[in-house]
């Protein structure tokens, strides 16, 4: 296929069919510049692997076209542009045991991640409880013995706010097999495939960006709240979750 076929065809019958570009974004959660990306075949531009063939297939399902066909003008595009541009190297694949290496060391330094996490996220509850005994200790010394009573519940409640506030915790499960990215500050904690079934577990300081494949499969809860869906069935979704989200579930609004 001669390069810009496919984006040609893809604009034709966008404009066929009287769609604008922020119509197609709103009914497809597909971002106008990745619309726009697809159309100019500039690749650079697109996330890549399955999130562009995500694209193209709720696209050509809002259009009303026939999403194999279009998949297969895309594949085809997309190779003969990575033909033209790829360098050419002896050996671009690296041998099975330098893999394997980086893999083991991926893996330990994700491990590491996780338990330092954990230990300053437990350290941080461990220090709330003993200020909270100290406080009340302090409180059953210079006060009577009926204000205690009064003063526990502050102290629990403030304690559970200082443990609440101090990090991130992400629960993720699958309700069927598809492709999701998650990022904890900024960094890449899981950039995968998985499956029907599956629960993960991660950590952040301020934030987490959770992208879906597919969005309606992927289940969230932070910090033990459940939320709501990234997107419909069958389309990519992203959503950006912070402590802002916390407040807002303990205050009352969605």
């Amino acid at each position: 296929m001669a390069k810009g076929s496919f984006g040609e065809l893809l604009k034709r019958e966008r404009e066929l069919r009287e769609v604008s570009l922020n119509e197609l974004t709103v009914k497809t959660r597909v971002a106008v510049r990745f619309i726009e990306a697809l159309e100019n075949e500039d690749w650079k531009k697109l996330p890549g692997g399955v999130f562009n063939r995500g694209f193209v297939r709720v696209i050509a399902r809002y259009l009303g076209l026939s999403e194999e066909h279009f998949l297969a003008e895309y594949d085809l595009a997309h190779g003969d542009h990575s033909v033209i541009g790829a360098p050419s190297v002896p050996n671009p694949i690296p041998s099975p045991p330098k893999w394997l290496v980086g893999a083991g060391l991926l893996v330990i330094l994700l491990t590491i991640a996780g338990l330092i996490t954990g230990s300053v996220y437990g350290w941080r509850r461990y220090a709330a409880h003993r200020a909270a005994k100290r406080a009340l200790a302090s409180s059953q010394t210079t006060q009577p013995q009926t204000s205690s009573a009064s003063v526990l519940p502050n102290l629990i409640a403030e304690a559970a706010a200082a443990t609440s506030s101090s990090a991130l915790d992400l629960a993720l499960s699958t309700s069927a097999s598809t492709h999701v990215r998650v990022l904890a500050d900024g960094k890449i904690l899981a950039d995968e495939t998985i499956p029907l079934g599956t629960a993960r577990h991660f950590s952040a300081a301020h934030q987490f960006e959770v992208t879906a494949a597919d969005a309606a499969a992927v289940l969230l809860e932070l910090n033990g709240q459940a939320i709501p869906p990234l997107g419909p069935a069958g389309s990519s979704g992203t959503i950006v979750l912070s402590q802002k989200d916390l407040r807002q579930t303990r205050s009352g609004n969605p």
